[in-house]
C-alpha cells in the first residue's frame, strides 16, 4: 500500500502538504501516548477523541479541505471535489467534525483501543504497551486521513493553499532578580 509521499507522486505542494500534517500528527500522536499510559479508565478515549477532533480538521485545512475553504471555491470546483470524496469514500474530508464521525473513525481500529485498555492495567511494561499501541493507533487514522486527502486534491485538481506562516517565537521575560531581606 502505497505511502500519502508516494501517492503525491512527485508533487511538491503535495507532498510539502503531507509533509505538514505528519508533524502535526506526530505531536498528537504523542500526546495520545502519554494519555495511554496513565492507568485512568476512559483517559485515553477521551484525550484520544479530542486530539482526533482537533487533528482531522487540522489536516483538512492542509489540503484546502475545510468546509470554509471548500465553500469559497467556484461552484464547478466543488463539484469536482465532491465527485472526488465519492470516488475516495472518506467520511472525513471536507465535512465539520462531530463526535459520531470520531466514533466512526475510531471504530477502523475498535480492538486496538480494546487491546490498549486491557494493556495498561499492568504495571509498568503494559503502560508501555498502551503507549505504543495508543500512538500506533493515532498514527495510522492520521496517516489514512492524509492519504485521504493527497487522492481528494489529486483526483479534484485542487490547488492547495499557501502555507500558515510559522508564529513569530515567543520572547521569555528575564527572571526578576531576587532580593534578600
Amino acid at each position: 500500500m502505497p505511502t500519502a509521499l508516494q501517492l503525491a507522486e512527485g508533487n511538491p505542494i503535495l507532498e510539502d502538504a503531507v509533509r505538514r500534517s505528519r508533524q502535526l500528527l506526530n505531536r498528537r500522536a504523542m500526546v495520545g501516548a502519554a494519555a495511554s499510559a496513565m492507568p485512568i479508565p476512559g483517559l485515553d478515549w477521551a484525550v484520544d477523541a479530542a486530539l482526533l477532533s482537533r487533528l482531522v480538521p487540522a489536516i483538512n485545512a492542509q489540503f484546502g479541505l475545510t468546509p470554509q475553504q471548500l465553500d469559497a471555491l467556484p461552484a464547478h470546483k466543488r463539484e469536482q471535489v465532491q465527485k472526488a470524496l465519492a470516488m475516495v469514500g472518506s467520511v472525513l474530508v471536507g465535512k465539520f467534525i462531530t463526535r459520531d464521525l470520531v466514533l466512526r473513525m475510531a471504530q477502523r481500529v475498535g480492538m486496538r483501543f480494546t487491546s490498549k485498555q486491557a494493556a495498561k492495567y499492568v504495571p509498568f511494561a503494559g503502560q508501555a504497551v498502551a503507549a505504543v499501541m495508543g500512538y500506533t493507533a493515532l498514527r495510522y487514522l492520521g496517516e489514512e486521513h492524509i492519504k485521504d486527502c493527497v487522492r481528494v486534491a489529486k483526483e479534484a485538481q485542487l490547488l492547495l493553499p499557501a502555507p500558515e506562516p510559522a508564529p513569530p517565537p515567543r520572547k521569555r521575560r528575564p527572571k526578576a532578580a531576587a532580593v534578600d531581606g
